[in-house]
């Protein structure tokens, strides 16, 4: 009897070792899986798209143009690198491009028909889909950082002209006095337009310098980050001679900004109204969702078909939650880099 217990008592020891050791492989097994997972990460970013042409750009405009994308895509890259959050990384890369006259956001913001500068941005949290932004603003030197503050420091989604400056003062905001806006590159744009305008006397609209004959101009970033996070953000200045306070898609949540950690994270620059009325960032995330595309599907799908069939053109850029990306456009151009885990950077300006 004392032989048959012992025997027993071996057989479940060796079962209860076994087991042990099973937990422990799985555990390894899952935080490789976690690790694998914490070192997937990525940054995607775009400066505009439409009528951008090799013939028409100088030597040393497209070195600028590549320089600062650099510059602004390493700079989120190393938040990421380090742990950061992919919102901190979106609105600090973008901060770049708003600081930069070469882009149509912050300092560089085309001009109104009554030449004035008005602002436009956006962002939004793919872990709790909390957004905010801003849309009509003057004297907001980088309107990415006061649209954050809508998200984190208000109950609202989005603010707008002198309320949202209003607010902007309330949570410490330095305004800039409306001049910092000016360039010269974006004033002479809107005397030609105006002077075609009394020429044709009809209403011309949308010209930029630096995108010929381009209706849209815009700076935007979508990241994921190490804890699988993702994030999206978009600032503009909107249409060059634009009239009557007009507000395009990129403030607007769903159509220039999205993100969802269930699908992606997108930013748009396109002709705005077609872009609001295809609700082009959703789309592609409800396409991957509902339909079970992927990124890339997606993404073509909405940019290659639904937008132009209503009129409309332009580009995104997109990061989904396995880190695949997208540049996706239907114009002549976008200027565009992304950057993946390993530190691999791609830039580009022209259709390849």
């Amino acid at each position: 009897m004392i032989r048959i217990l012992t025997f027993i008592c071996l057989i479940l020891i060796s079962i209860g070792c076994k087991n042990e050791e099973k937990k422990a492989i799985e555990a390894t097994n899952s935080s490789e899986i976690r690790t694998e997972r914490a070192d997937n990460f990525g940054i995607v970013i775009h400066g505009g798209a439409g009528t951008i042409l090799k013939e028409n750009m100088s030597d040393s405009l497209e070195l600028a143009y590549k320089s600062k994308l650099e510059e602004a895509i390493r700079v989120g890259h190393e938040i990421l690198k380090n742990g950061g959050t992919a919102m901190e990384a979106v609105t600090k890369t973008i901060n770049v491009m708003e600081d930069s006259p070469l882009f149509n956001a912050g300092k560089g913001a085309v001009f109104t028909h009554e030449e004035t500068n008005e602002l436009d941005a956006s962002v939004m949290d793919g872990a709790t889909l909390n957004a905010g932004a801003v849309a009509g603003v003057t004297q907001i030197k980088n309107p990415i950082d006061l649209a954050l503050s809508v998200m984190n420091d208000s109950p609202h989604v989005m603010l707008s002209g002198k309320g949202a400056e209003l607010f902007a003062k309330e949570q410490g905001f330095v305004l800039v006095d409306p001049s910092y806006f000016y360039t010269q590159n974006r004033f002479n744009s809107l005397q030609r337009i105006k002077m075609a305008e009394q020429e044709k006397e009809t209403k011309v609209s949308f010209a930029d310098p630096f995108i010929k004959d381009s209706k849209f101009g815009t700076v935007g970033c979508a990241a994921l980050d190490k804890n699988g996070n993702l994030a999206a953000g978009t600032s503009t200045g909107g249409m060059t001679n634009k009239r009557w306070n007009r507000i395009g898609d990129a403030p607007i949540i769903g159509a220039g900004t999205y993100a969802n950690n269930a699908t992606c994270a997108v930013s748009s620059t396109g002709w705005g109204e077609y872009f609001i009325r295809a609700m082009v960032a959703h789309d592609i995330s409800a396409l991957m969702e509902y339909k079970g595309l992927s990124l890339a599907e997606a993404a073509k799908e909405v940019i290659q078909k639904k937008v132009p069939q209503l009129g409309g053109d332009g580009g995104v850029v997109a990061i989904d939650k396995n880190g695949n990306v997208t540049m996706e456009f239907n114009t002549a151009g976008m200027y565009r880099a992304h950057m993946n885990a390993k530190g691999d950077l791609k830039i580009g300006i022209y259709k390849e």
